[in-house]
């Protein structure tokens, strides 16, 4: 296939990606012009300064940004990213894939999304303290409970949420847990939220098995990325399900072995500070050459656009589980399905981070805990009854193996009708 190119000859951004899923949807909702534009428009973007005494005396400034996309369905949902690519643009895609992402899941949420312009690996546990503190205290006056509901993300973790916590707390002069979600347990955290996201990847990699008869004990499986949640992913699929894991990589290389990785090990030895390509129980593999391999579920759980029509061509796998936001360009992504491959969209697949994040704001603002194995069984509840209402419209709308428009067609009416019902102000 030919490269994947924007207007500018680069390859799509993920706010074209973004778009273009929104105009693939579009025919199928009875909607105006000025709705649909309403509905693309981000509601609210700041930017901020971030200004950080570091170790050695000096005061460097980085880049930060909080977009709120859409607040119609109730207050904004998203995480906090530290990556040294965080731009507007990005944010904002993510913020809208955040929006339907909870429409989708009938969350009571907008969709949201914030980060900073920051390499978190090279900073010191102060300076990144010292980040975060400053970046809450920048978007304080847009955040809150009952406004928007920040989480980790790529870069960030559930120390840097309580560091968040805490700093809007002091700001507020009074303990508010339901700040922001994914914080450890001790501050008022949920049971299950650390794994969330990695195991509704793995949930929804079982419901599409399941549809499609592959025998996930008889299932081999690549990940591309190794964080939070292709490693709580890969776990659960080789622990829970008996997959084979046969390919790992994060963002410096990884290594493949065909009769199996140990990724409870490699697991426990990537937290202990080493990189998956350090590991030595297989063959060394890129990231490109991950997406080539002959596996049943391939798993993007990295970053936004690394398929595009430059590497489409090479993937070879049954299921494709994007753990990550944005993976697939929309023409590579046609691509696959017309090659029959049975294409988890980011929106359902790993919105298990999401649902289980709602739980914890309402524990939070309720100050009433769950235990782990009831918010394990209501978000499998939700996510297994959203599936069915996503194959029921693909049925309905006759999209055939596209998921992926059908669950932006009930996302989008969703928010739409919303709209519709609290009218225009003033």
């Amino acid at each position: 296939m030919a490269k994947d190119k924007g207007k500018s000859g680069e390859k799509s951004s993920p706010i074209d990606t973004l778009y273009n899923q929104m105009e693939k949807a579009r025919p199928y909702l009875d909607i105006s012009d000025d709705h649909f534009l309403k509905l693309k428009k981000p509601k609210r973007s700041l930017i901020v300064s971030v200004p950080v005494r570091m170790d050695d005396g000096r005061i460097r400034i980085f880049d930060g940004y909080r977009v709120q996309f859409n607040m119609a369905r109730g207050p904004t949902k998203g995480g906090v990213r530290y990556h040294p690519d965080v731009n507007l643009s990005e944010i904002t895609a993510l913020a809208g894939w955040m929006t339907w992402k909870t429409a989708l899941m009938n969350l009571p949420y907008g969709g949201a999304k914030g980060g900073v312009s920051v390499d978190p690996e090279a900073l010191s546990p102060g300076e990144l303290e010292r980040l975060t503190r400053r970046y809450i205290t920048e978007i304080a006056p847009i955040i809150g409970p009952e406004r928007d509901i920040p989480a980790p993300d790529v870069g960030t973790n559930e120390q840097v949420m309580a560091w968040a916590m805490d700093t809007y707390s002091i700001l507020a002069g009074y303990s508010i847990p339901g700040v922001v979600t994914g914080k450890p347990i001790l501050v008022g955290g949920s049971h299950g939220r650390l794994e969330a996201t990695g195991r509704g990847v793995a949930f929804a990699i079982s419901l599409a098995a399941q549809k499609m008869g592959l025998d996930l004990q008889e299932t081999t499986v690549a990940l591309q990325g190794f964080g939070n949640v292709g490693a709580v992913a890969s776990m659960i699929l080789h622990l829970e399900e008996g997959c084979k894991i046969v390919g790992v990589t994060d963002r410096h290389g990884g290594i493949y072995n065909d009769k199996g990785l140990d990724v409870c090990k490699m697991n426990a030895f990537v937290k202990d500070g080493g990189y998956v390509h350090e590991f030595g129980e297989g063959d060394a593999l890129t990231n490109e050459e991950l997406f080539s391999l002959p596996v049943d579920v391939l798993v993007p759980a990295a970053l936004e656009g690394v398929i595009d029509e430059g590497n489409v061509d090479n993937i070879d796998c049954k299921i494709l589980a994007e753990g990550a936001n944005g993976p697939a360009s929309l023409a590579a992504e046609s691509y696959l399905q017309d090659k029959g491959v049975f294409v988890l969209p980011d929106i359902f697949c790993n919105a298990g981070g999401v649902i289980v994040s709602y739980f914890e704001w309402v524990q939070g603002i309720q100050m009433y805990f769950w235990s782990k194995q009831e918010i394990r069984e209501k978000a499998r509840q939700i996510m297994a009854s959203t599936f069915k209402e996503i194959l029921a419209k693909s049925k309905e709308l006759g999209l055939d193996n596209d998921l992926r428009t059908a669950a932006m067609v009930i996302s989008m009416e969703r928010v739409y009708q919303v709209h519709k019902l609290r009218g225009l102000y003033p």
